[in-house]
């Protein structure tokens, strides 16, 4: 049964422009143990929302987890994980971090309580109200 995530990256480094445009990139740069607990557990065929953090502070598109976790070959250091991820599409409407933290249902997403944290894990329920608020029937 598929998993659901919520990718951040910071505007500055890497957009969904660029995801949209590669189309497949290896998802990296990962370093808090509890994010790469996180990776490690994702698989081939998860959902993930790509959450731009910065000025935008937004959930901004749709994509899939295309690979099983492995060693980030840029680093030499077999707990660095890394996954690809495929782009699915851009969401209709960005969903700001302001919209979730207003809904009560989000109090517990690590979104909301853990906000530095750059891999997360979102329970189907919330999922699906996400991708409501986006505009994805």
């Amino acid at each position: 049964m598929p998993q659901f995530w919520i990718l951040k990256t910071d505007a500055d480094s890497y957009t969904f422009d660029q995801l949209e445009r590669e189309r497949r990139t290896v998802w990296d740069g990962v370093s808090n143990a509890l994010a790469l607990k996180h990776i490690r557990s994702m698989a081939q065929g998860d959902g993930a929302l790509i959450y731009h953090s910065g000025e935008e502070r937004a959930i901004v598109g749709l994509a899939r987890v295309a690979s099983a976790p492995y060693p980030d070959p840029k680093r030499d250091d077999p707990k660095l994980a890394v996954v690809e991820i495929e782009v699915e599409r851009r969401l209709p409407r960005p969903v700001s971090l302001a919209s979730v933290k207003s809904e009560p249902a989000f109090a517990d997403l690590a979104l909301v309580r853990m906000p530095r944290l750059s891999v997360i894990p979102v329970p189907e329920a919330h999922w699906k109200r996400l991708l409501e608020l986006g505009g994805v029937q």
